[in-house]
């Protein structure tokens, strides 16, 4: 008898163990149950998205109703918008892109805007009752990348590294265009959609344990705590903000990966993988827009093309180099509105821009027609006006001269009694130029912790600037060019109106990106530069046409070239004025000048 009891409680026992067993290989994992949840989001997206059509087919539909619906549409899309700009960011420039057309790179092709930007345009301040069909049109669109939101996300695996990837890269698009109410420009919504892309962050990491997860988890409650709070955007204390509960978020955030363990993919991106904010001292990998791997810069390209730069072997007649109009005493450009032609007294169609941080942008020139450092030199060296010279020339004109062919020799070992091959010429002076990458001004040391190192009207000006000035939504941080964070893949222009000369009413002739696409959405559209440095780079536009940053200010205060009267029927700027008062703008302009770099070589 006892045999028996003894005999049955092993099998009972041994039943338990197999039904723990197979219960705890069947349980859902962390990434299939947010998998799950992104469904559901995008679920209650559709569900929302789908009241709102029905709503907008009303020719006599209520205003607020529809705002309040549109509303409730943008904050569902906030909850999985993590996921949707990592997993499928082709679909999503469609649900969430910019409102004006966009053409892809080596596409020709111009792609229409359309989402829930473009639905705000129709629905705030004022319902524009025209723009109904166009509502519903765009409305309805959404549908399909629900579908595809829907599909990826129930059949495709994600992987706990790309979460944990991805959620990094929310918590920097939140601090650097999310609260700068970069998507919603109209409603002024920017604090409560990203608190409720936080709450969602902080719900994925509810799945996961490790020993900073509780610290992690208050962390985002204060955050998210600090935004609710905020119900008014233009006193929204962005510096707070950012140093005081961003900043941790992020550094914690990387260490509860790192704590994890997680197999991670290492890959050539501009931010680099191992920065735990925007603003760590190495956070950006200089090499990332080099054509491949043979262009990485390197210690020896860096000195061969510094003596390159200040050559002028390279120019036609060897009359100019590189360093003649990019000074570095001034700050790399050359102080002058425009300057002349090489060999003559004419001017040059455009101002000299700065070649500090030039490596921080995914595209050069004005008009972003070259892709490289390496593209940008040759452009230069070529240009009948800048250089007047032939890059195989000169590089035939280096191997002949012995100093420099013993360097390329050493610097490129590949070198041969060919010759030296042009591209190493041009990789020379990219790296070059991939040397001055300078994120060390003071505005660098605050936000990396030190509250000393900005005073309280550069601070003022830092809030105005993200914020009621509007200025973070092209000059984007921590860079201040038009390169879009946080993947910092795509470089924008912009058309803001620039005069031929200040107080003129007329337009500036030059047609900028029209010149290399023409696409009418272009016409005097320029590239977005960079404000790093610009107290030492004056004169500023790309005519050189405003020679203070006073009067920069009054331009963009005044809402550009619309907002003054000239005819620019595509004006992408807002041609609303910004009712700056002088103390704000000369508060923005002292943030500005601690953007200066500490060190200029």
């Amino acid at each position: 008898m006892k045999k028996g009891l003894l005999i049955s409680g092993i099998i009972a026992l041994v039943g338990i163990v197999i039904f723990l067993t197979i219960r705890q290989q069947t349980a859902i994992t962390p990434e299939k149950a947010i998998a799950q949840t992104l469904v559901v989001q995008v679920d209650s997206f559709s569900v929302l998205k789908d009241r709102l059509l029905v709503t907008a087919l009303n020719p006599d539909a209520d205003e607020k109703q529809l705002q309040s619906l549109f509303r409730q549409t943008r904050l569902a899309y906030k909850k999985f918008e993590w996921a949707a700009e990592y997993y499928t960011p082709q679909s999503t420039r469609f649900v969430n892109g910019p409102p004006v057309p966009e053409i892809e790179s080596g596409d020709p092709y111009v792609r229409d805007p359309e989402g829930l930007q473009m639905m705000e345009g129709f629905l705030f301040p004022k319902y524009d009752r025209s723009k109904q069909r166009d509502l519903i049109k765009y409305t309805e669109r959404l549908q399909q990348d629900c579908d595809i939101y829907r599909n990826y996300f129930s059949n495709i695996s994600i992987l706990n590294w790309q979460i944990f990837d991805a959620m990094r890269l929310q918590v920097f698009r939140i601090l650097a265009v999310g609260i700068t109410d970069f998507d919603n420009p109209l409603m002024q919504n920017s604090m409560q959609e990203s608190a409720v892309s936080l709450q969602s962050v902080q719900r994925v990491l509810a799945h996961y344990e490790g020993q900073d997860s509780k610290k992690l988890n208050n962390q985002l409650s204060a955050a998210i705590a600090y935004l609710q709070k905020s119900n008014n955007f233009n006193n929204f204390n962005r510096a707070e903000f950012i140093t005081r509960y961003a900043n941790p978020v992020c550094v914690t955030l990387f260490d509860v990966a790192s704590e994890l363990k997680l197999p991670q993919v290492k890959y050539n991106r501009f931010l680099n993988q191992n920065a735990k904010t925007l603003f760590d001292k190495n956070a950006f990998n200089v090499n990332a827009y080099a054509s491949d791997p043979s262009f990485f810069m390197s210690d020896a390209k860096v000195a061969l093309g510094k003596k390159l730069f200040a050559d002028p072997i390279l120019s036609g007649g060897a009359v100019r180099s590189c360093q003649s109009c990019h000074n570095p005493n001034k700050a790399f450009t050359d102080g002058l509105a425009l300057n002349t032609v090489v060999n003559g007294k004419s001017l040059l169609k455009r101002n000299t821009p700065t070649l500090i941080n030039a490596a921080l942008q995914a595209s050069q020139f004005y008009d972003l027609r070259a892709n490289t450092l390496e593209d940008q030199a040759k452009d230069v060296v070529e240009n009948p006006d800048e250089m007047h010279g032939n890059m195989k020339e000169a590089a035939a004109h280096l191997y002949a001269n012995k100093t420099y062919r013993a360097l390329f020799k050493a610097t490129f070992p590949n070198i041969d009694t060919a010759g030296i091959p042009a591209y190493e010429v041009t990789n020379a002076l990219g790296s070059y130029v991939r040397s001055l990458v300078m994120l060390n001004s003071r505005f660098d040391e605050y936000m990396q912790g030190n509250k000393a190192a900005m005073n309280q009207q550069e601070i003022n000006g830092f809030n105005l600037f993200m914020g009621k000035a509007k200025c973070g939504t092209c000059h984007y941080m921590p860079l201040f060019n038009g390169t879009l964070p946080p993947e910092f893949i795509r470089i924008e222009s912009e058309v803001v109106g620039v005069p031929a000369s200040p107080g003129s009413k007329l337009l500036d002739t030059d047609k900028g990106r029209y010149n290399v696409m023409k696409t009418p959405s272009y016409k005097h559209a320029f590239k977005i530069t960079t404000l790093r440095n610009a107290a030492l780079t004056a004169p500023y536009m790309h005519n050189g046409s405003y020679k203070t940053l006073e009067q920069v200010m009054d331009f963009y205060n005044n809402g550009g070239g619309a907002g003054l009267g000239l005819k620019v029927d595509n004006q992408t700027l807002a041609a609303d004025k910004l009712n700056l008062s002088k103390k704000e703008c000369g508060e923005v302009i002292a943030f500005i000048k601690a953007l200066n770099s500490k060190s200029i070589n």
